[in-house]
């Protein structure tokens, strides 16, 4: 694997980041109910004497409000990749943890990327059979924090964080997708999602969406919210396609309201980025 290609689909491979949330449901849902009714995305329901169409859909859309406060910690693992942050609107600032590959991979890769508005800093760690071979390697500055230049990483998903768009995942635009569902508990949901929005969502790189044809449609999902209403897990199985198996992705969210702010790095340990980083991402 070519460092090009292990940065290029950094946090959307995952991704859904990095990566999900919500808030308090006002809606009744169909939790608790003996009935399982299959919501369509008309929002009509199969003849059970369930609670009213449309419950279990608007719940979920309504569990992913909270998110757009921006205090919450969460994580996502998938294909290969694992996201855990936190983000703290409050200060203006978000931390999350990256890896990619494991020790088997011929190149992994771990980011500590920090933003703490107007800045953002980045540590790199590159390990495996031919991370020593890399042209540029000397030239990383790895082990250090290394602070970024705003207008080099502007719209990259990788290095950057909008303040404006604080959901990594997006999953508010994943469940506005929803084109079945049903509740299977309290709390608990499933159905199938139409994922071919995920790439905009930061949920999943668009070549994996076009691998999978007609199949992103209708990919199964799980989810859960917690007691007050607010997503706490969301888990896509993605359908095998062409070359690639089948694969969970699972985003999960807590701490809604009670995140920290990030902590700046040690002045002595931060240093500028050199060209080569950006070229890593780009």
């Amino acid at each position: 694997m070519t460092v090009r290609r292990l940065g290029a689909g950094l946090v959307a491979a995952a991704l859904i980041t990095p990566a999900l949330a919500a808030c308090a449901s006002g809606g009744t849902g169909t939790a608790g109910s003996t009935a399982t009714p299959t919501v369509t995305a008309s929002g009509t329901a199969s003849p059970s004497g369930a609670p009213a169409a449309g419950d279990a859909k608007q719940a979920l859309l309504d569990s992913t409000k909270e998110i757009s406060n921006g205090n919450f910690r969460f994580a996502l693992a998938g294909v290969g990749s694992t996201v855990e942050g936190q983000v703290h609107q409050p200060s203006q600032s978000a931390a999350m943890q990256i890896a990619i590959g494991g020790p088997s991979s011929d190149l992994a890769m771990k980011l500590d990327v920090i933003h703490f508005k107007p800045d953002s800093w980045v540590k790199l760690e590159l390990s495996g059979p031919t991370a020593n071979s890399l042209p540029a390697i000397k030239q990383l500055n790895l082990g250090k924090y290394q602070h970024l230049d705003q207008a080099r990483i502007k719209g990259n998903r990788n290095l950057g964080f909008d303040f404006d768009k604080v959901d990594p995942a997006g999953s508010a635009v994943l469940t506005q997708g929803i084109t079945e569902v049903r509740s299977t508990g309290t709390g608990t949901y499933a159905g199938t999602i139409d994922v071919t929005k995920a790439a905009e969502a930061g949920s999943l790189n668009a070549a994996t969406i076009a691998a999978l044809g007609t199949q992103a449609k209708t990919v199964p999902f799980t989810a859960k919210v917690d007691p007050q209403g607010r997503l706490s897990e969301l888990v896509l199985q993605l359908p095998a396609a062409g070359q690639t198996a089948a694969q969970e992705i699972k985003m999960t969210y807590s701490d809604y309201g009670a995140a920290t702010a990030a902590q700046k790095p040690p002045a002595d340990q931060v240093v500028e980025a050199p060209a080569e980083l950006y070229n890593l991402f780009n």
